[in-house]
């Protein structure tokens, strides 16, 4: 059975056609700024392949090869999609640079120059192809092997168009019509194909998107920005166990607002949320960008550093300082700002929540001698198992051991 080149390229065009109106509805629907582009990228795209089969016997050759060109600024728009895709600004000489170069070509070579216009479009293609998988790869290089088809696709597009033009010398002279017919359709086939495929990849990334900002939102506290408590454990989580293997000790602090109800019930809830995004502040601030912090309930806080109990001290004291020395005023009238701290250090692989509970105590130390002060566990607290194992000798919950012992080394 043979393959109709007329036939495979209506089919391309219709698709293209498809594919674009349905990438520019979901761009009005999620306020993607690329799928603008490459649905209008598909668009023109389809409109070129349509024109070159349809003016083909009403126009001159020149003509129809000069209106080819948008074919090329379809390329340079999908390749421009993938910048805006990723935060970039349109490039946009590159955009129009191969439409112009093929225009230049089509007016300065004679018309026996097929093979020249051939070779010189299918390296423009290529070109756009390999700029486009490019711009995917820089910006999914630390996980290329899960998005390797974001880079694939633009690259086998570009093969395909190359290949005939690399095994122009390899192949015999004789029968040159039908191996150029054979590359016609296997590429109007690639062209079905790697339109199908290129909106396979874009909703995949749109997809990705979609889910991380998903679980960048459940993960941070929308007030302040930090982590919530569920973000906070799961981050923490992670640097214990690098941290552990490197053999570092980590710290944990547990900041709480002093008197916040009497702020709230003084001066309102909008003042209070200002306390709170004040006090964000101060703590991202005055912490190292290898130091992670959150909000785990209404105000309190809490931190993890890398690094021995000492160091923390020095950040928890400028911390308190700077706090209280913001001099935050509602109406002219100013507003107490303190805060209590407890701190808790630990070797290697220490638990989180043995640190925490140690902390915590800490903190309710700081409360109970006056607020406004700094309170450290100088000791290592009991470690998770050991808590288990002395939980069961007294019968009582772990918690419970764990908090008595950190109270008894802080005090």
């Amino acid at each position: 059975m043979s393959l109709d080149f007329s036939t495979l390229l209506l089919v391309a065009t219709l698709i293209c056609t498809l594919l674009g109106g349905m990438l520019l509805y979901f761009g009005g629907q999620e306020k993607i700024p690329a799928l603008y582009w490459w649905g209008a990228a598909y668009l023109i795209g389809a409109a070129t392949v349509a024109q070159w089969q349809v003016l083909g016997s009403f126009l001159p050759d020149i003509a129809v090869l000069s209106l080819a060109s948008a074919g090329f600024i379809a390329c340079g728009m999908m390749w421009n999609a993938a910048r805006v895709f990723h935060g970039h600004k349109p490039n946009w000489p590159g955009l129009v640079l191969g439409a112009i170069a093929w225009i230049a070509a089509v007016i300065s070579l004679p018309p026996e120059s097929s093979s020249v216009r051939m070779t010189l479009g299918a390296g423009i293609v290529a070109i756009y192809a390999a700029l486009t998988a490019n711009e995917l790869f820089a910006e999914r290089r630390k996980a290329v092997m899960r998005r390797w088809p974001a880079m694939l696709v633009p690259l086998l597009h570009g093969a395909v168009l190359m290949l005939p033009i690399v095994l122009a010398e390899l192949l015999p002279t004789q029968g040159n019509t039908y191996t150029s017919n054979i590359w016609v359709l296997i590429f109007a086939i690639e062209l079905v194909l790697y339109a199908i495929g290129t909106v396979f990849v874009v909703f995949m990334l749109v997809s990705e998107r979609t889910v991380r900002a998903h679980k960048t939102a459940a993960a941070l506290d929308p007030l302040t920005g930090l982590f919530n408590r569920r973000g906070f454990s799961e981050a923490t989580a992670r640097m214990i166990e690098r941290e552990a293997a490197a053999g570092r000790p980590v710290t944990v602090m547990i900041f709480d607002l002093d008197h916040f109800k009497s702020i709230n019930d003084r001066f309102g809830h909008p003042a209070g949320d200002e306390v709170i995004k004040l006090f964000a502040a101060i703590v991202s601030g005055s912490l190292r960008m290898s130091d992670l912090c959150g909000r785990i309930g209404g105000e309190e806080f809490a931190a993890l550093l890398p690094c021995s109990i000492d160091e923390a001290m020095t950040a928890a004291e400028r911390v308190r300082e700077t706090f209280e020395g913001c001099g935050l005023e509602v109406d002219g009238a100013p507003i107490a700002t303190t805060v209590s701290i407890g701190v808790a250090g630990g070797p290697a692989n220490v638990e989180l929540d043995v640190l925490l509970a140690a902390a915590d105590t800490a903190l309710y130390q700081a409360k109970r001698g006056g607020r406004n002060r700094v309170v450290a566990t100088v000791e290592q607290p009991l470690s998770l198992e050991q808590g288990r194992r002395r939980a069961a000798q007294r019968h009582e919950p772990v918690q419970q051991v764990i908090v008595r012992n950190a109270m008894s080394i802080g005090a």
